[in-house]
């Protein structure tokens, strides 16, 4: 006979097929690419939840000796050593935020073309009723924080960027001389701000993805919501408004010649 039955091997090769492809079928759906997209979103948001409370050490101010926000970010650079190598833990912390950023822009993107797609042409134009203001901008606030980000990043973090003075590991006095420009006060607070419209579209929308919505709990869900993006964007505002304001006292004099040496100035 032409025809034989599968072998052993090729069996369980049939059978294991399924079980490797499961996360390419969930990303594929609808349903499975927006629980991704919300379970990258709940990273994103813990992160940033960390990062404004290790920031707000800022407002300690220059302390007796080194300020507390430099000890802090010290601390990120060494956690795990000796085990770990220097600076081993905040690259892997790194790492899960970059993946989880580039999926959830992935994700949102795709749902985004897929929304679109889905509307017949002659209605892509018509009004979309009981949306809020935040809603209906998710996907500009999202571009405005993504553009945000890298300036920031290239500015605090990689030290690219330096329209003031910046110096490996001082994190307060990097702070305190970018603050005392206008410009850049102006930029962080409305970047905070459109972080705090984005923030409370987003988590009141997870818990919906997720199922945990309901009649009796959703004004509760809603007002937790608010109040998060609220204390987030607060937060992080006060820390260049208390700068620019004079309400934190001025670096150690040492940095200045830090500051010299390395800006080339």
């Amino acid at each position: 006979m032409s025809s034989q039955a599968p072998s052993l091997g090729q069996a369980e090769g049939s059978a294991r097929q399924p079980r490797l492809r499961w996360l390419s079928e969930v990303w594929s759906s609808t349903v499975g690419k927006k629980l991704i997209v919300g379970l990258t979103g709940v990273i994103l948001v813990a992160y940033v939840i960390l990062h404004m409370l290790g920031n707000l050490k800022t407002l300690q101010g220059a302390g007796a000796g080194e300020p507390a926000v430099n000890t802090y970010a010290d601390w990120l650079r060494t956690a795990g050593e000796p085990v770990i190598p220097r600076e081993g833990v905040l690259w892997f912390v790194r790492a899960i935020l970059l993946t989880a950023l580039v999926i959830h822009i992935v994700g949102v993107s795709q749902l985004i073309k897929r929304n679109r797609d889905a509307r017949p042409p002659g209605h892509r134009e018509t009004k979309v009723i009981q949306r809020s203001w935040a809603s209906r901008t998710m996907a500009i606030s999202g571009f405005l924080l993504l553009a945000f980000i890298v300036f920031h990043v290239l500015q605090f973090t990689t030290l690219t960027i330096h329209p003031t003075p910046l110096a490996e590991g001082q994190v307060y006095a990097n702070l305190y001389d970018a603050f005392q420009e206008w410009w850049l006060v102006v930029i962080y607070v409305a970047a905070v701000v459109v972080l705090g419209f984005h923030l409370r579209h987003a988590l009141w929308s997870v818990l919906q993805t997720h199922g945990f919505d309901a009649p009796n709990r959703n004004p509760t869900f809603r007002r937790g919501a608010n109040a998060t993006a609220i204390l987030i964007t607060v937060g992080f505002a006060a820390i260049p408004i208390a700068i620019f304001a004079g309400l934190l006292p001025e670096p150690h004099d040492d940095f200045s010649t830090i500051t010299m040496t390395v800006s080339g100035k």
